[in-house]
């Protein structure tokens, strides 16, 4: 359906409400539950996996064979590796990203008996007054990082009393703002743009009630940035999955910063050929901006559905993002393009009419129109 559009208003409403709660790898019921609280509200019926996992479903005409999209709740964070003589306390990242972006952040030190205790990551030699240039000639690096406690006292037996312990987690604030000319900035929309992408289209399809061919899972993993992913959460049953995640904006990258970008290849191998050409005729046909691009050091939910076994086909639909795993910026332009393809694809002809053409001849590849390509 063209004229069907997904409602900027929400995509914006939910993204901030997602960036709110924290949820670092490891801690991602609180979210968890908000996005189930939205599935209710769209009457999409949903499970939940033994480990936390969103499976909703999108039911079609036909159950065969199966599609699904995924995106992940979980995001960066870190947590207590020691707590020191003074005070302060030694971290350690969850995920994968640089501790040049950790300098300076708000954190929240989430304890076992339920207290959170605000504070700040800070370099071991923070003052300029004490130790002069040696502020700028210390080694980046998390083992030269802690924690600084919001609370009184400085000594172990403080911290102690306050109820914190190693293995603590630690959220760290996203500080988002929406701008009036549609930039979002914060931490943590890897991957929480992606999952208010999927809840746009979602919202735009159960308003409009569009003819769904093929019946859709609807996958938020929970442990994406430690590398697990989609391995967990898919069933026998799913031929094709489109994930949603970040493409980076960076010299020598092609990912189009107000429009939707496909992947064509990441550090894992090249996605699909077949299911990568249809999502850019669905751009082409809906005249949706894109790109197309490839990463060198970059992996998605597809990555590890894949390394776990499944024989399914992969594709990666990405929003802009400038700075991702540090301060990181989109704009709602690129947003809404990704949610339109995304319910474009949700609502499009099966790939594959037939089980039994997965594993026989293919149909022909969907007509790529170079010129109108962006």
């Amino acid at each position: 359906m063209r004229g069907m559009q997904p409602d900027p208003a929400y995509i914006k409403d939910i993204l901030h409400r997602l960036l709110n709660i924290p949820s670092p790898t490891g801690m991602t019921d609180e979210v968890v539950k908000l996005v189930c609280s939205e599935l209710e509200l769209l009457n999409l019926p949903y499970e939940l996996t033994r480990r936390g996992a969103i499976r909703a479903n999108l039911a079609g005409i036909t159950d065969s064979p199966r599609r699904a999209v995924a995106a992940h709740l979980d995001t960066l964070g870190a947590m207590v590796k020691a707590i020191n003589p003074d005070g302060r306390l030694g971290l350690v990242p969850i995920g994968f990203w640089s501790s040049r972006f950790a300098e300076g952040a708000r954190v929240t030190i989430h304890s076992d008996n339920n207290c959170k205790t605000r504070g700040t990551i800070l370099p071991m030699k923070a003052s300029g007054h004490v130790y002069n240039e040696e502020v700028d000639s210390q080694p980046t690096s998390w083992s030269n990082l802690e924690v600084r406690i919001d609370e009184l006292g400085n000594s172990f037996e403080s911290i102690w009393e306050l109820g914190i312990r190693v293995g603590d987690f630690i959220s760290i604030d996203p500080n988002p703002e929406f701008l009036d000319n549609g930039f979002i900035i914060s931490r943590h929309l890897d991957d929480k743009a992606g999952v208010a992408c999927i809840l746009g289209a979602l919202k735009s399809i159960q308003d409009h009630k569009p003819t769904i061919y093929s019946e859709c899972s609807v996958l938020f993993t929970i442990s994406e940035e430690v590398g697990v992913g989609a391995s967990h959460i898919l069933r026998g049953n799913i031929a094709e999955m489109v994930s949603v995640d970040n493409g980076t904006i960076a010299p020598n990258q092609n990912t189009c910063e107000y429009g939707a970008t496909l992947a064509m290849q990441d550090s894992s191998g090249p996605f699909d050929r077949h299911l990568t050409r249809l999502l850019i005729s669905l751009c082409q046909d809906l005249e949706i901006e894109y790109s197309r691009d490839v990463f060198l050091h970059y992996r998605s939910d597809a990555a590890s559905a894949l390394e776990a076994g499944n024989d399914i086909r992969t594709a990666l639909i990405c929003f802009a993002l400038d700075a991702s795993h540090g301060y990181e910026r989109t704009h709602s332009k690129s947003l809404q393009a990704v949610a339109r393809l995304l319910q474009s694809y949700m609502t499009s002809q099966p790939l594959f009419k037939s089980e039994e053409n997965l594993f026989g001849t293919l149909t022909d590849l969907p007509l790529i129109k170079c010129k109108s390509e962006q």
